[in-house]
């Protein structure tokens, strides 16, 4: 896995404005907070960070229910994560909450399909627990 990361210099959108390019061709835009020269144009790095693991985990429950043949029709994962106060600022704990939706899913199999994602399958999630506090909730809508 590769990816570019290219600072758009001071003549970019904000002085502290970066583009990363990553190995499937595709293009993500991150920007500081005024505070640090940026113009809050785009995400920050850490929020990248905290939405790709996200992601990485979503895919997962999804990829897990669809495998097992259930009727699933929408995953939403909301994380709050909390932050060192020093530097570096690692993210100290992070909670997920799914919702997931479909038709006839069994609260058992969905919190089977998030605790594999944490457990086994996720990357991301694997290495933020490093230096995090992972917790997980879910509930079930039905459709």
């Amino acid at each position: 896995m590769e990816c570019t990361v290219s600072w758009l210099g001071p003549e970019g959108p904000s002085g502290m404005s970066f583009v990363a390019e990553t190995g499937s061709g595709h293009v993500l835009s991150m920007d500081g907070a005024p505070d640090g020269g940026g113009r809050n144009l785009a995400p920050r790095p850490m929020e990248t960070v905290l939405a790709g693991t996200g992601g990485c985990t979503a895919y997962d429950v999804v990829l897990i229910l669809k495998r097992g043949r259930h009727d699933v029709r929408g995953c939403k994962v909301t994380l709050k994560a909390e932050r060192a106060t020093s530097d570096p600022k690692v993210f100290t704990a992070i909670h997920f909450h799914f919702v997931v939706s479909g038709k006839g899913l069994k609260p058992e199999i969905v919190e089977r399909a998030v605790a594999l994602s944490h457990e086994k399958y996720c990357s991301a999630t694997a290495m933020l627990a490093k230096t995090s506090a992972i917790s997980t909730s879910f509930e079930v809508v039905e459709v």
